[in-house]
């Protein structure tokens, strides 16, 4: 049940819409450890992302908001990347807000080296392989890596 929910203005529910990317490299994937003051789920790990802005609109949204929040959080440029689609979800987020929630996968440049901008918002990185994913890995996340490693092996 949806605690909180806003509505348009013809009167229809409004969602948060959030993109999360699984980036990867030599087989692993890179996961976050989300800052003590987040208000969603502090301290857990997760993909790189962030919410939909106001101002992203237009064609590929979401591939956009990935790569300003890779390059926000991490510091790691996507530009030329390939990301791809692997899932998406619902869920309400700890202070009630409903989220639409939409994962990507794509490599990691091999010169890329991800530092944690706002230590605010990135407390750690983690390195894994969907099978190395246990009770620290939420299980979302842990289902969200098996699929991106799936469309790994078969793209």
């Amino acid at each position: 049940m949806i605690s909180s929910v806003c509505f348009t203005q013809a009167g229809r529910p409004a969602f948060v819409v959030n993109v999360e990317v699984l980036l990867r490299r030599n087989g692993r994937f890179l996961l976050i450890r989300r800052g003590a003051q987040e208000a969603h789920a502090p301290g857990m790990l997760a993909g790189v992302g962030g919410k939909v802005e106001a101002d992203g609109t237009g064609l590929d949204v979401l591939e956009e908001t990935a790569r300003r929040e890779v390059a926000e959080e991490i510091g790691v440029d996507l530009s030329g990347v390939e990301l791809g689609y692997v899932e998406s979800g619902f869920f309400v987020t700890d202070d009630g807000d409903p989220v639409i929630n939409v994962v990507f996968q794509g490599e990691l440049p091999a010169s890329a080296e991800p530092v944690a901008v706002s230590a605010e918002e990135v407390a750690g990185f983690v390195w894994l392989t969907p099978d190395e994913a246990g009770a620290d890995c939420p299980p979302w996340l842990s289902r969200s890596l098996r699929r991106a490693d799936i469309g790994t092996k078969e793209g």
